[in-house]
């Protein structure tokens, strides 16, 4: 299941609260992020033992910038990040996100 994140302060706390996991940034208007979603929200239905979450750019622009800074990754759209332990491990964008990529993401980085 995906869990929708709008705010800095929902990020910050799932930082603190959360061990592992993906987060999406997703345009709503974007053909290519709609693959990417289809593609995350597969895997997240797939394998529940990692949470998900996403982020609507437009509608998140300033969580978005924020974690941009903070971990230091260039910003694109569509873009798949894994946290642990409040530091990214991973990350794709564009057509590089997919069901296998993710999976791949998870047992690289145990």
């Amino acid at each position: 299941m995906l869990g929708k994140l709008d705010t800095v302060e929902q990020f910050d706390e799932l930082l603190k609260t959360e061990g592992r996991f993906f987060l999406l940034k997703h345009s709503l208007t974007c053909p290519v992020s709609h693959a990417a979603y289809q593609e995350y929200q597969k895997y997240a239905n797939e394998h529940q033992d990692v949470p998900t979450y996403f982020l609507a750019v437009q509608e998140s622009r300033p969580l978005s910038n924020e974690i941009a800074e903070k971990f230091q990754i260039k910003h694109e759209s569509p873009q798949a990040i894994l946290f642990s332990n409040g530091e990214v491990r991973w990350n794709a964008s564009h057509w590089k996100i997919t069901n296998r990529s993710l999976v791949g993401a998870i047992s690289e980085n145990l």
